[in-house]
C-alpha cells in the first residue's frame, strides 16, 4: 500500500510474547477441499477468476480453499511480507540499524550509515558535536574537520524500474545509507547526499567549528566486506529503533524505505538486485512453494515482483511456526484497530480479528494474513491484479473464512 506523502506516523507497537519452540516446516496438503467454503470463494469472484490468486489454509497445512492459488501476481506491498520474514530470520529480534563516526589514524573522520528511517536534524546534531568534540584533523593547518561520507552513488538510489513519477513521492524517496528524515519532506528528496552534507557543514559552523566534507562510494560487495576496518575508532553511533519497531513501520504502515532498508541489511548486499537474489535463495530454502516467484524490490513498488498467493501463506504458515513467529505477527496491522487496515472492516466480524498486510497500486489490490476463527487460524492471502471491486471481494471472502471455519480438509 501506499502511505501517503511524508513520514507516516509512529505505530503502536505491540509487545510480542516470548518466542516459541520451532514446531518444523510447513507441509500444505491439497486435497479435500471445504466445499461450502469453496463454493463462497468461486461465488464471490464470480467472472472475475482469472483476476485473482487466493489461497486459504488451516494451521495444519491443508488447503480450505484456492483459486489460481500457484499463479504468481504483481503483489504490491504484500511483498513486504517476504521482507520482513526474512530480515526477522536473518538478523534477529535485537538487531538495531546503526550510524557511525569512524575516526582513521591521520585523524580524518568517516561517516557511515545503514539506512536508519528514523535518523534525523537531533541525530545529525549529535554527530556534529561528536566530531567537533574529538576535534578530528584540526590539527592541520586548514582548521577544518576533514570528514569522509561513505554514500551510495545516484545510481543505486532507487530500484531501476520504479516509475519516475513514484521516485517523486515521499513513499518513492530514494534508499540511501545516510538519510535524514527517511529521504522525505513531504516529497522525496531528490538529493539526500547533498542534503546530508548542507545540514551536517552548517550545524558545524552553528557549533563553531569547520568541516570539509568528501563524499566516497563504498565499493560494491557485502557491507561487511565495506565495513571499518580494526584501527578505524568508533567516536559515537547513533541507533535505530529495535527490530520490532522497524518490522512494525514496515508492515503496519507499510513503509516502504524501511522495507528497502531491510532487504539491503538482511542480504548483507546494498545492490538491490543482489540482496533480492538473496532473498529469493532464502524463500527457496524454507520449504515454501515458489513457483514463479520473482523478487525484485523489498517494498513491492516495483512491477516486476511476482508471487503467488499459495506462496504468501505457506510463508504466513512458516512464520507462525517460527520461534521469531510471535514479532512476525505483532508487526501487521490489525482489520478496524491500527495501520493500513485502521479503517476497514470496522465493526465487522472481521474487527481485530485479522492481522494483515495490505498492497496497492494501480490496478492491484491484496490482502494477506492471519485470520481468527472460532475453529482455530487460518492463513489467507487474496491478490488481484485488474479485479473491477476488489476491496468488496476481499471483504466477502474473508467472512466467509470465518461463517465456514468449521468446515476442515483432512488432518
Amino acid at each position: 500500500m501506499l502511505p501517503a506523502p511524508g513520514r507516516a506516523a509512529e505505530p503502536e507497537l505491540l509487545a510480542p510474547p516470548s518466542p516459541l519452540q520451532p514446531l518444523g516446516w510447513p507441509s500444505l496438503r491439497d486435497g479435500e477441499r471445504c466445499l461450502p467454503l469453496q463454493n463462497a470463494v468461486d461465488g464471490a469472484l464470480g467472472p472475475e477468476k482469472k483476476a485473482w490468486s487466493i489461497t486459504i489454509l488451516n494451521e495444519q497445512g491443508s488447503v480450505l480453499a484456492a483459486v489460481n492459488g500457484a499463479a504468481a501476481l504483481i503483489p504490491a506491498s504484500n511483498q513486504k511480507l517476504i521482507t520482513t520474514a526474512y530480515a526477522l530470520d536473518q538478523l534477529g529480534p535485537d538487531f538495531r540499524l546503526r550510524t557511525r563516526l569512524l575516526q582513521r589514524p591521520d585523524g580524518v573522520l568517516e561517516l557511515e550509515g545503514e539506512g536508519d528511517p528514523d535518523l534525523g536534524i537531533a541525530g545529525l546534531q549529535r554527530l556534529a558535536m561528536a566530531a567537533l568534540g574529538q576535534g578530528g584533523s584540526r590539527r592541520q593547518a586548514s582548521g577544518s574537520i576533514q570528514l569522509m561520507l561513505r554514500e551510495e552513488p545516484p545510481q543505486r538510489w532507487w530500484p531501476r524500474d520504479w516509475p519516475q513519477a513514484d521516485r517523486m513521492e515521499a513513499y518513492g524517496a530514494p534508499v540511501t545509507r545516510l538519510a535524514l528524515t527517511s529521504n522525505a519532506l513531504g516529497m522525496a528528496v531528490q538529493n539526500p547526499a547533498g542534503r546530508f552534507q548542507s545540514l551536517f557543514t552548517k550545524e558545524v559552523q552553528r557549533q563553531g567549528g569547520r568541516v570539509a566534507l568528501k563524499v566516497v562510494h563504498p565499493p560494491q560487495g557485502s557491507l561487511e566486506q565495506q565495513s571499518a576496518a580494526d584501527d578505524l575508532l568508533v567516536l559515537h553511533e547513533e541507533v535505530s529503533a529495535p527490530m520490532h519497531s522497524l518490522l512494525s513501520l514496515a508492515n503496519t504502515e507499510s513503509h516502504n524505505f524501511t522495507a528497502e532498508v531491510l532487504l539491503r541489511e538482511a542480504s548483507d548486499q546494498w545492490d538491490v538486485t543482489r540482496a533480492s537474489e538473496r532473498a529469493q535463495l532464502w524463500m527457496r530454502s524454507q520449504h515454501l512453494p515458489t513457483t514463479g516467484l520473482r523478487i525484485a524490490d523489498g517494498s513491492g513498488l516495483s512491477r516486476l515482483n511476482r508471487v503467488s498467493s499459495q506462496t504468501l501463506a505457506a510463508l504466513l504458515l512458516r512464520m507462525h511456526q517460527h520461534p521469531l513467529g510471535p514479532y512476525y505477527q505483532a508487526s501487521m496491522a490489525i482489520a478496524g484497530r491500527r495501520g493500513t487496515l485502521r479503517n476497514y472492516f470496522r465493526g465487522s466480524s472481521l474487527d481485530g480479528k485479522l492481522w494483515a498486510k495490505t498492497g496497492t497500486l494501480r490496478g492491484v489490490r491484496s490482502v494477506s494474513g492471519i485470520l481468527e476463527t472460532s475453529e482455530g487460524l487460518r492463513f489467507v492471502s487474496l491478490i488481484s491484479n485488474g479485479s473491477w471491486a476488489p476491496n468488496e471481494t476481499i471483504g466477502t471472502v474473508l467472512k466467509a473464512a470465518q461463517q465456514f471455519s468449521r468446515c476442515s480438509a483432512s488432518t
